[in-house]
């Protein structure tokens, strides 16, 4: 044992036995579970660990009920009322670890909602410290089930959230930053499991409930016999086992604390002797004028709660008022508004990679902030309006002004599927221009599509239906012919790939090929 503090005598079967120690360093290395019903000695038992190892590890205490002030006077522990603020008791627990200061934190001003909320806030202090004050520390938590529940009670879920994960982060996680949990509660049914199953190290003291029982000798690793055994410890009387106590079961007797607890001790006082005249005149006396017995602040009154049946009738018989009617837009107007913000979304890079109904949605809301319809272009017509724009060939080139077979490719065009619409009088304009064949990345990109294998397939699909015909030449360069429209491209590289069109290049909006149809 490197450093070993007494925390009592040892119990064998004739009586007292040797001097039980516990190894403190052992100690910062696990963490310590202690249960006893009300009364078994379990604020003794921890004060008694706070006074022998005072001036050996740094300690914080938190203290829901008030007991572990007088460590203050006798071993210069910091009292820290915990009525300071949330963002305040993080701060001051920051600093107590930076300047390895014992202190008590102070809850007994509080009722148990802000109690949980202000421990939560000090315990997430200290394990949020910088990592040069991770520094070994003693954090003990008495009646422990306040701040871990295992089941909610009568405070709301926020706060016992927000607790239960503070506790959680001790036991799990603060031996990393050298938090060293020491927990104590009156049940162990009452105490989260994930709080309670981190413990390696035990001491268990006196309990009835044959639950208790059970869950106390099965941590302990006692039969059913055993565990009857709890009922015969005597106040101050525990069953220690854990790494830094004993490897087997050992009963202790805890020795004796120099430091008090502010509470009286539950003794017998002799009662006065009988009233007499003077004394019973006194107390049967009428109350003085405006005396008023002290009462605490009432509760401001609950807001009573809404049925889902009320809160269905109050919307049924709900009338809003009726919205002022939209201007009706000129057809005209309203298609060449549509025609304007298709324009802007196929000049946006990002939109030619989204799928039609992304694009669909966006150019809706689009139309709704400049006051038009966009409504009234279904999804089948915006489908095939995309694919023409996104070919980019919203407007006739000008070698083929006045020519008939740009019309006659419009017209082919608007019997094929939307998908290839746009694909098709790409390749017609490349054929009436005598431009090269585009490149397999330029025919993706026409398409909507990262995938040049998806623009290569429906080129087999038009060439299936007749509607071009491929040829390779000699340098592997792709030439397209158009048999409805007698001419064909020039030869092109398929692995050629063309600069995406900036916004600035996006085609005139008065060109003659109309993306938005009158129906």
């Amino acid at each position: 044992m490197a450093f070993g503090i007494e925390m009592g005598l040892g119990l064998d079967g004739q009586g007292i036995g040797q001097p039980a120690r516990l190894d403190l360093e052992e100690l910062l290395a696990t963490r310590l579970l202690v249960q006893g019903n009300s009364g078994s000695g379990k604020s003794h038992l921890l004060r008694r660990l706070l006074e022998q190892s005072a001036g050996h590890v740094q300690q914080v205490v938190i203290d829901p009920e008030g007991d572990f002030v007088t460590l203050a006077e006798a071993h210069g522990h910091l009292v820290v009322d915990g009525s300071h603020g949330e963002g305040d008791l993080q701060a001051i627990a920051a600093r107590v670890r930076g300047h390895r200061v014992s202190v008590v934190l102070d809850l007994e001003s509080l009722d148990m909602e802000a109690q949980m909320r202000a421990a939560a806030a000090f315990l997430g202090g200290l394990f949020e410290a910088e990592r040069a004050h991770w520094y070994p520390c003693l954090v003990v938590v008495d009646e422990a089930q306040i701040f871990a529940p295992a089941a909610a009670g009568d405070v709301s879920d926020e706060a016992r959230k927000i607790a239960l994960g503070a506790m959680t982060n001790l036991m799990c996680r603060g031996r990393k930053r050298g938090l060293a949990g020491i927990i104590a509660t009156q049940r162990l049914a009452k105490l989260a499991k994930n709080v309670a199953a981190e413990a390696t190290n035990f001491l268990m003291g006196r309990t009835f409930l044959d639950i208790d029982m059970a869950r106390a000798a099965d941590l302990l690793g006692l039969d059913r016999r055993g565990a009857e055994r709890f009922r015969d410890l005597a106040r101050g009387e525990f069953v220690a086992l854990g790494p830094a106590l004993s490897r087997r079961p050992l009963a202790l007797r805890i020795g004796p604390v120099t430091t008090s607890s502010r509470a009286a001790s539950p003794t017998l006082i002799p009662l006065p002797q009988a009233a007499d005249a003077d004394l019973r005149a006194q107390i049967l006396a009428p109350a003085e004028a405006g005396f008023a017995y002290p009462t605490r602040a009432s509760r401001a009154p609950a807001t009573p709660r809404v049925s889902p049946a009320d809160l269905m009738r109050e919307l049924a018989a709900h009338r809003p008022e009726p919205a002022a009617a939209p201007p009706v837009l000129d057809e005209a107007e309203n298609r060449a508004g549509c025609e304007a913000i298709l324009r802007g979304l196929v000049a946006e890079p990002e939109a030619g990679r989204q799928s039609v109904a992304v694009v669909y949605q966006d150019f809706l809301v689009r139309c709704r902030m400049r006051g038009l319809d966009g409504e009234r272009v279904g999804l089948q017509a915006f489908r095939r309006s995309l694919s023409v724009a996104r070919a980019g060939i919203d407007a006739a080139p000008a070698a083929t002004d006045g020519d008939e077979r740009w019309t006659q490719a419009q017209g082919a065009a608007a019997g094929m599927p939307e998908e290839v619409q746009g694909l098709f009088l790409l390749l017609a304009r490349a054929a009436l221009a005598g431009e090269p064949c585009p490149g397999d990345a330029a025919l993706a990109r026409a398409i909507g599509s990262r995938s040049p294998g998806r623009a290569r397939r429906l080129l087999g699909y038009m060439e299936s239906r007749n509607a071009i015909v491929c040829r390779v030449d000699f340098s592997k360069n792709r030439i397209i012919a158009l048999p409805a429209l007698g001419c064909e491209t020039a030869p092109g590289d398929p692995k050629a790939d063309v600069a995406e069109p900036a916004a600035a290049d996006a085609p005139d909006p008065g060109g003659s090929w109309g993306l938005f149809a009158a129906e």
